[in-house]
């Protein structure tokens, strides 16, 4: 099936297996290896990717239900020497260990961070409308899609919280 995806900001024409995942078509037909395959049934969080504003799990998305949307990969965030604040930040935080979650983790996060500017609530947060303070209770809540086998979750919620200070100010 034909299909035209616009990733981080350059358009790609595919032409894959109408069953293709977006996971499967970044990976396996456009070679952004970012993206990771984790339990390839939504639970890990590591292929999630930003698609028009919004975290998926890129696993359970078919390619073809993406034509025209502008999709955001870690690739597209930032680069050896122009990284995002929250790339820096988990840099700084060491919001890592072995690494193969972190493409999904900052994703996660860069559209998690947006959702809190809009006023978004959590399961967690005090009200329905307002500011939300970025406690551990909350991005834990907000983040809670996005597992990490190594145990990085101080750290990463360091990250997340001075990331969120220099993007929030």
């Amino acid at each position: 099936m034909k299909t035209s995806l616009k990733i981080n900001g350059e358009v790609h024409d595919l032409d894959a297996d109408s069953r293709t995942t977006l996971l499967d078509a970044l990976r396996n037909h456009l070679d952004l290896t970012g993206t990771k395959k984790g339990c390839d049934h939504g639970q890990c969080g590591a292929c999630t990717v930003i698609v028009n504003g919004r975290r998926i799990n890129s696993c359970l998305s078919l390619a073809c239900m993406h034509d025209g949307d502008e999709i955001t990969t870690i690739e597209g965030l930032g680069q050896p020497g122009n990284l995002s604040d929250l790339q820096a930040a988990f840099v700084k935080h060491d919001g890592y260990q072995c690494g193969y979650c972190t493409p999904g983790q900052i994703c996660s996060a860069t559209a998690m961070l947006q959702e809190v500017k809009d006023g978004w609530p959590s399961h967690v947060s005090d009200s329905l409308t307002g500011t939300y303070d970025l406690t551990e209770a909350e991005i834990s809540e907000r983040m809670s899609g996005n597992l990490c086998r190594c145990a990085a979750y101080p750290n990463i919620v360091d990250a997340i919280r001075d990331a969120a200070g220099k993007v929030q100010s």
